[in-house]
């Protein structure tokens, strides 16, 4: 075993405090990494600044933004997957946006940080996309709706403490919705007229997703918000729920918005 001086300890502790990372600090000094984050441990729990224990709403009763979270729940039931590489890993939530929404990866991150105050977001760039991730020890109380297999193909029903979220901020939940399974398009359609056939064009929003549930989730909250829908039917599939009446889109606009 090796044997280190005080003076070297003092300068990675200096190092460390200065912001330099232990990989950085280690290279620098010509010390195992592991000796120091031992070091620089040993400093902070003798300043009593050692980070804390990350909180949870669901294990230690601590505060959640139910609003963000609402929303961060409606991207995670249509582009979100929770993900544990190994059992030794902590899990992540990764909500998959196109580059063309550069506005939903600030939303989606910033939803994050709302509901996980204490843990640091990313971005992973990916081909066409970016997958906006958190990490947490505590995603599997947050999304119990985790599990193996496509969402589609397994049971999505909100536990009661997350329907009681949802009955409190509805629209939030539909916009997260929208904003990850959905969208706001110009239709068109045409008329006779007078003789003449007219074009005639109106908005309209769409959302798409195979799971009944998740659809069912939507439309659920949409009746309570007095929100108008159908069911657009590709081929014999009806995985598309259209919402298309004048007042309809009105409030969707209001509460929504196309996404950006």
């Amino acid at each position: 075993m090796v044997a280190h001086g005080s003076e070297l300890r003092r300068r990675a502790v200096t190092l460390s405090r200065s912001g330099q990372r232990n990989a950085d600090i280690a290279r620098i000094l010509g010390v195992p990494k592991g000796t120091v984050g031992y070091w620089v441990h040993l400093d902070r729990s003798e300043r009593g600044t050692c980070p804390g224990r990350p909180s949870c709403p669901r294990c230690d009763g601590s505060g959640l933004d139910e609003a963000a979270y609402a929303y961060l729940l409606g991207l995670y039931l249509g582009d979100g997957h929770v993900i544990q590489y190994s059992q030794h890993r902590v899990p992540s939530l990764m909500i998959t946006c196109a580059e063309a929404w550069p506005g939903l990866m600030d939303e989606a991150e910033k939803a994050m940080q709302a509901v996980f105050p204490q843990n640091r977001t990313c971005r992973v760039r990916r081909t066409g996309c970016r997958n906006v991730k958190v990490y947490s020890k505590h995603l599997w109380c947050m999304f119990p709706q985790h599990g193996a297999g496509k969402k589609h193909e397994r049971p999505i029903i909100l536990e009661p403490w997350q329907q009681i979220i949802v009955d409190a901020h509805p629209w939030e939940f539909v916009r997260g919705l929208i904003h990850s399974d959905g969208c706001r398009i110009t239709n068109w359609t045409t008329r006779v007229v007078a003789g003449e056939r007219k074009r005639y064009e109106y908005p309209r929003y769409f959302f798409a997703n195979k799971s009944d549930d998740i659809r069912g989730l939507l439309t659920a909250t949409l009746d309570k918000l007095g929100v108008e829908w159908s069911v657009t039917r590709r081929g014999t599939d009806p995985f598309n729920i259209s919402i298309a009446r004048k007042q309809s889109v009105a409030l969707m606009d209001r509460f929504i918005g196309p996404k950006y």
